[in-house]
């Protein structure tokens, strides 16, 4: 098995501690005035999401994760898994709600993910950081009201709701980042 010594450590290193896969966040090396020295990291745990700190002194080895991100595309969901399929081998993979997290309400059936797989098992599912949704429910707007100050909640096709300017209205197609929540512009059809 692949392994990473300590000066190899960088944010974003995917190893493996006492089992599990963990991210690197943060590494610091530190050289205290006399001992040896170490390097003190932050990790994330890619299962939970939970964030440690660890201590290691330095020429320690860690173990590789055997960590990948490919592209997927969803499918469908049955109300407990999220069903997705690889665009190139025609594999099919389901993952649950710890790995779908809040991406949930951004995803529409055939858009590509990024999923993050830790032997065959989706560990990380992400939406596409902008996607196309149409509103099924929200308050009329004024005629003429135009001015970007105010806004109003607006229900989309997936269940999610974001805030919207006062002049878009039900059955338009809007454009909205996934990764804040927010609504960016409308679809010119």
């Amino acid at each position: 098995m692949a392994t990473y010594s300590t000066n190899e450590f960088k944010s974003g290193l995917k190893i493996i501690l006492d089992g599990d896969p963990y991210t690197i966040v943060e590494n610091e090396f530190v050289k205290p005035g006399k001992g040896q020295a170490f390097s003190r990291v932050r990790v994330r745990n890619l299962k939970t999401g939970r964030t440690i700190e660890k201590t290691f002194k330095s020429g320690d080895t860690v173990e590789a994760a055997d960590v990948f991100e490919k592209e997927i595309q969803y499918l469908y969901s049955d109300g407990e898994f999220w069903h997705f399929m690889d665009p190139e081998s025609f594999e099919q993979l389901a993952a649950d709600e710890s790995a779908i997290g809040d991406g949930a309400q951004w995803m529409k059936e055939e858009d590509m993910c990024q999923v993050t797989l830790w032997n065959g098992q989706p560990l990380i599912v992400l939406p596409p950081n902008f996607v196309e949704l149409q509103i099924v429910e929200t308050d009329p707007g004024l005629k003429g009201d135009t001015s970007g100050s105010g806004g109003k909640p607006a229900r989309l096709e997936t269940g999610a709701t974001v805030r919207v300017p006062l002049f878009v209205q039900e059955g338009e197609v809007i454009r909205v980042d996934t990764r804040k929540g927010e609504y960016v512009s409308r679809v010119k059809e």
